[in-house]
């Protein structure tokens, strides 16, 4: 199955949905490439970047899940690959 390469950006405006979140990424592991998170202590959120390389199907599902979760915002880009 072809896959891509996406990066999702995620904001996390309240710590109430971290359990779920991390639960999530941990179900989608095998997909993700890297994870980078940012504690924005001034503002009380957090950033996070997810690498991922994984059919569009299983980003798409993914990032829809996430975007669900009350106090996350998603968004989801992809590479320009041949």
């Amino acid at each position: 199955m072809e896959t891509r390469i996406a990066l999702v950006g995620i904001i996390l405006n309240s710590m109430d949905s971290v359990d779920e979140l991390n639960h999530l990424l941990s179900q989608y592991a095998q997909y993700i490439v890297g994870r980078m998170g940012i504690p924005y202590r001034e503002k009380n959120i957090s950033i996070i970047s997810i690498a991922m390389d994984a059919p569009n199907d299983i980003i798409s599902a993914l990032s829809g899940k996430l975007g669900m979760l009350p106090g996350v915002s998603t968004k989801t880009i992809y590479a320009k690959t041949k």
